[in-house]
């Protein structure tokens, strides 16, 4: 997606600097390739077969057509291939001969809209497919992410590149050469090519050479010191979003060296440009961390908040595959049972899925339903093997179950942190259990429907074949009715046999047709209640028994606050809340927005609301485990805007929901409404304990800090608004989330210098994939076209955990959003004493792999070989830390698996660093 240039085509010839020497201009043939924009999948890959098709015939009938790169990313030659498959044969010569340039990524992704893991994966798939192919272009070609993450560096080197290719994001401070060195916080750093006017500054051929001459002089012109000096060489991108290549491209360059002798103009590839980059000329700056400048080109920065349903399920999938499904799996099943296709199924729906256009959301409404189904088939993926895996960590533990006990649970837990938390199970009715919240009852006669006697025997045959596990059944005479019980079994599922009953209700319609029959749904009932699971060890199981619990959560008398031992919570007047005294937390503030799907643009004129009218608070629970409030309140939004004024006005209900348990530090929050305004943007205000000026947010395998201003350029002014992949913390608060990325920092004193408040965006509801030139950005940034879906019409829920105070963010969000769960229950039965002996040897608890002293990211079988457990961990810190895996050895390899030695359990970790192991069998 290229803007035009702001510099501008308009420079005057005699500013022109004619080279001293001659200069090699690499002409690189590519077509950058958005899988799914402003067209579908299915309708841009019938252009991409066509691509793809001519692209080889022109190979192969043109020697001197020498490269032609495919934008980085093997997801086209897979979808190609899909169509064409007897071409694999055709790609692969071409692969192999280095003139169809392909990977080194899957698929072009988003930095900031997706996990590390996803990313790394990404990266290792792509590298994998292209080595099928003869091996992948081993430059880190990043030419349309919109913005570019700080540990991007270290993946790249631990993935064995030196050098990087990228456009979005680098600092005006970067000048004075075409490449810079660009470091992560652990110090790795490669050598990084800048695309001055981006990804297509060579697009297209003029009618003639000399003229292509002249578009160079210009271009190296306007350009200035990025296009290097005398002897060095230029980068000239010949391609763009979905070009073809153009035959008689190498017979021009022909012709205009032949013109001339200032430059020479070749087919060529990227590894061959960076190499003569890099033998011309150190690099000209350095720069550490992420790039997120707008100075060069536009950031796009709006697509962290555009469609944030996306986000959302982003997030849920992430977290399902992950977090979940992948260490219970590795923990609790056999290495034979590892799911290797339905994970690959889910992965390549998540790969697809991080496209900067799919993730960002920037495209088509029909777009980006593929894109919500996508990531709902990954999760659903991701949940069926979850249960599988709780199944078999049951069945693990059984031995451990005192059947002596009236009601007892093993409970899990996925994360690598020993943790307490609440759980829900379901139990009998009838059975006192010590320590729990009583939550809701399924009693044990529950009516089904009443039918004449004429209708019983259908509605018999309906009932019984619907419900299923009806094993007996009773009728029962009353005078004037008759009542039918069915009682029901799960673990007699189909044994039921009818006949004797509908003989009785047979002669009942024959004597008396119209006699009211009732059916009864009978069960032995079920209570769900709310239980405190303590030191469940991580990465492991332990037994849950009924047990007093001291403490406890409760409502204040008058239902607008509640409290445990660590936070004391109360609900203001305009449906904000305060913790611990710091008041005005999760206020809504809605004002007009005038952008597009890219980024936001206020409203010059009409009102800002703040807070909502009309509050009431009620209790959902009273403790004494969990309390929950839910408080209601109306917001009257107005109704849309029309240029840069805000009309109408709608009123809106808005439900929030304040959850409370009796051990946490925090608050779940929970905010819901039907979203019937439009070009508005929605964010909950954070009052800080302490101002200050600086916010840590989490990106990938990082917390990265930042200051309260950010860089802007001609192409787009500076707007401070950041993007966090779970958590953000500033001025004493810590703030996680579930796909909400976009915060700011906003009233700030006098000077600038600090912020009071913290500003968390909700939903920004725009209708249109890009805007005509407007304040926030005086260059298009893709077709005017509408979005009706980006209004995000209709019921919105957003989920947040706010702690007020010193807290680990990352165990923050494992509390708030990775809960323990049950993996199964037991009730008291008969027993022998050789059963009870063998209980007493049997762990109460247990961890199936200890990892402390870093945050883990992967936790998973090698596909390839599934007796290998493979483990990647993160220091997210400025201090070196110590890995250990207790009582685990095995072999320390980089991200593309290659031995880097051996792992004896522990492994020195320096700040910011990744680090993977290959742990024994």
């Amino acid at each position: 997606m290229l803007p035009r240039d702001p510099s501008g085509p308009d420079r005057r010839a005699e500013r022109i600097r004619w080279p001293a020497m001659t200069r090699t201009v690499h002409v690189i043939p590519h077509t950058h390739w958005d899988r799914e924009w402003y067209r579908t999948f299915q309708s841009f890959r019938m252009e991409l077969v066509d691509l793809v098709d001519e692209t080889i015939d022109v190979l192969e009938r043109e020697p001197d057509y020498r490269h032609f790169m495919l934008d980085g990313q093997m997801a086209v030659v897979d979808d190609y291939l899909e169509i064409r498959p007897t071409n694999r044969a055709r790609l692969g010569r071409l692969a192999e001969a280095g003139r169809l340039v392909m990977g080194p990524w899957y698929i072009l992704m988003d930095e900031f809209g997706v996990s590390g893991e996803t990313i790394v994966r990404n990266l290792a798939l792509g590298l994998a497919r292209a080595g099928d192919f003869g091996g992948a272009m081993p430059v880190g070609y990043l030419p349309d992410m919109f913005g570019h993450i700080a540990q991007m560096p270290q993946i790249l080197a631990r993935f064995g590149f030196s050098d990087a290719v990228v456009w979005r994001g680098v600092p005006e401070v970067c000048t004075g050469s075409a490449s810079f060195t660009w470091s992560a916080p652990d110090g790795s750093s490669v050598v990084a090519q800048y695309l001055p006017r981006g990804y297509g500054n060579g697009v297209g051929l003029p009618e003639d050479a000399a003229s292509l001459v002249r578009r160079v002089e210009l271009f190296c012109d306007q350009t200035g010191a990025a296009s290097g000096s005398a002897g060095d060489p230029v980068l000239w991108m010949h391609g763009t979003d979905h070009r073809h290549p153009i035959p008689a491209l190498p017979e021009m360059l022909t012709e205009a060296n032949a013109q001339q002798d200032d430059w020479v103009l070749k087919v060529s590839t990227l590894p061959d440009y960076v190499a003569e980059q890099r033998a011309s000329r150190a690099p000209g700056s350095s720069w550490a961390g992420e790039l997120r400048s707008g100075a060069r080109a536009n950031l796009l920065m709006g697509v962290a908040s555009n469609r944030v349903d996306v986000k959302q399920a982003a997030a849920r999938a992430e977290r399902a595959l992950e977090r979940v499904a992948e260490p219970l799996t590795t923990l609790f099943r056999d290495a034979e049972d590892w799911p290797t296709p339905f994970l690959d199924q889910a992965w390549r729906r998540m790969f697809l899925n991080s496209a900067h256009d799919s993730i960002c959301a920037c495209s088509h409404d029909d777009v980006v339903v593929a894109v919500l189904d996508r990531f709902a088939e990954a999760t659903a993926i991701a949940d069926g093997l979850v249960e599988r895996a709780k199944l078999a960590a049951y069945l693990h533990a059984a031995p451990s179950i005192d059947r002596g006990v009236p009601v007892s649970a093993v409970v899990v837990n996925p994360s690598a942190r020993s943790r307490s938390g609440l759980v829900e199970l379901s139990v009998p009715m009838g059975v006192p259990l010590e320590g729990t919240q009583d939550l809701w009852e399924l009693p044990a006669r529950l009516p089904f429907v009443v039918r004449t006697a004429s209708e019983a025997n259908a509605w018999l045959d309906v009932i019984v074949d619907q419900v299923g596990d009806v094993h007996d059944a009773t009728v029962t005479h009353h005078g004037d009715a008759v009542d039918v019980d069915l009682f029901a079994d799960p673990r007699r599922f189909g044994l039921f046999e009818p006949s004797s009953v509908a003989a009785e209700l047979s002669h009942l319609a024959t004597e008396s047709p119209d006699m009211p029959v009732r059916f009864f749904h009978c069960s032995r009932g079920e209570r769900r209640v709310l239980a405190r699971a303590c030191d469940v060890p991580g990465f492991g199981w332990s037994i849950w028994e009924p047990e007093a619990v001291a403490d406890a959560v409760t409502v204040d008398d008058d239902a607008w606050g509640m409290s445990n031992a660590q936070v004391t919570l109360r609900v203001g007047r305009d449906g904000s809340f305060s913790i611990n005294g710091i008041d005005g937390l999760g206020l809504l503030v809605d004002d007009g927005d005038r952008g597009d799907t890219y980024n936001y643009c206020a409203t010059g004129d009409g009102p800002v609301i703040v807070g909502l009218s009309d509050v009431a608070v009620e209790t959902l629970e009273t403790g004494p485990l969990r309390a929950r409030l839910r408080v209601t309140g109306t917001a009257h939004w107005p109704e849309s805007a029309i240029g840069d004024t805000r009309r109408g006005s709608i009123s809106t209900r808005v439900e929030t929901e304040l959850e409370l348990c009796v051990d946490d530090a925090f608050v779940r929050v929970t905010t819901s409404f039907d979203n019937r305004s439009r070009d508005h943007r929605v964010r909950a205000h954070f009052p800080l304990a302490a101002a200050t000026d600086h916010s840590d947010a989490e990106c990938a395998f990082a917390v990265v800090r930042r200051g309260l201003h950010a860089e802007g350029g001609p192409s787009e002014p500076a707007l401070a608004t950041f993007p966090s992949r779970r958590f953000v913390a500033a001025g004493g608060l810590v703030i996680a989330h579930e796909g909400l990325l976009e915060y700011e920092l906003v009233d700030l004193d006098d000077e600038g210098t600090c912020a009071r408040t913290l500003a968390l965006t909700l939903l920004r509801a725009t209708g249109m994939l890009s805007q005509p030139p407007m304040p926030s950005r005086p260059l298009p940034a893709g077709p005017f076209d509408p979005a009706a879906a980006a209004q995000l019409p209709g019921p919105r829920t957003f989920r947040y955990a706010v702690q007020v105070g010193d807290a680990d963010p990352y165990a923050l969000v494992d509390a708030a959003f990775l809960p323990l769960s049950i993996a199964g229950t037991a009730e008291a039965s008969s027993t022998t004493p050789t059963s009870q002996a063998q209980r007493a040897d049997a762990p109460r608890s247990e961890s199936l792999l200890s990892v402390t002293g870093a945050e883990v990211s992967a936790l998973r079988r090698l596909h390839d070989d599934p007796t290998t457990i493979e483990l990647r961990v993160f220091n997210p810190s400025e201090s070196p830390t110590t890995l250990s895996v207790a009582g685990r050895s095995g072999r320390l390899v980089d991200l593309c698996g290659r031995d880097e030695g051996p792992f004896d359990g522990t492994c020195p970790l320096a700040p910011w660093e990744i680090r993977t192991v290959h742990l024994d069998r």
